[in-house]
């Protein structure tokens, strides 16, 4: 082939980019509505713990922000095949799977631990603190996949 790059190459970056989003999406939906039918329920005998209850719903949108910067990296960076090589694309499919699949299971983590983190603390108000630094812990495995694929996502090669 030479120093011409293939025509497909710019499909690498582009499901990059799509499984950046998707994967962090679903993720975080998956976490918005796990938590929130455990708020739901909660809310039934304990409605002045709403407000409080509403943290893992919000560190379930993160990580779909994380998963909205790499895909905007990615597009951002995709030129026309003689100037995008394969090279590019491959580190740009790498860096979506990075944070969208870390965004999926944080996601997930986020959406079982809230769940039953705030039936618990309707109970137990004590509970409160050890739900938080769990999610804090659950986020971050999401923090990580971000931070893994601003890496490969900038990263310069030949």
């Amino acid at each position: 082939m030479g120093d011409k790059a293939p025509e497909y190459s710019v499909f690498f970056g582009v499901m990059g980019s799509v499984s950046a989003i998707s994967f962090s999406a679903i993720g975080a939906a998956y976490g918005t509505a796990k938590s929130g039918v455990g708020i739901s329920a909660m809310a039934v005998r304990r409605p002045e713990l709403i407000m409080k209850s509403i943290i893992p719903v919000v560190m379930s949108g993160i990580i779909a922000i994380y998963g909205l910067v790499v895909a905007v990296l990615i597009v951002n960076a995709i030129d026309k095949p003689p100037v995008y090589t394969l090279y590019a694309g491959f580190l740009h499919f790498g860096s979506g799977l990075s944070v969208g699949l870390s965004g999926l299971a944080a996601g997930f983590a986020i959406g079982i631990v809230g769940d039953a983190g705030v039936r618990g603390t309707a109970q137990q108000q004590k509970l409160f603190v050890g739900m938080i630094l769990i999610l804090i812990f659950a986020e971050v495995l999401g923090l990580y996949g971000l931070i893994v694929a601003l890496i490969l996502a900038t990263k310069q090669g030949k």
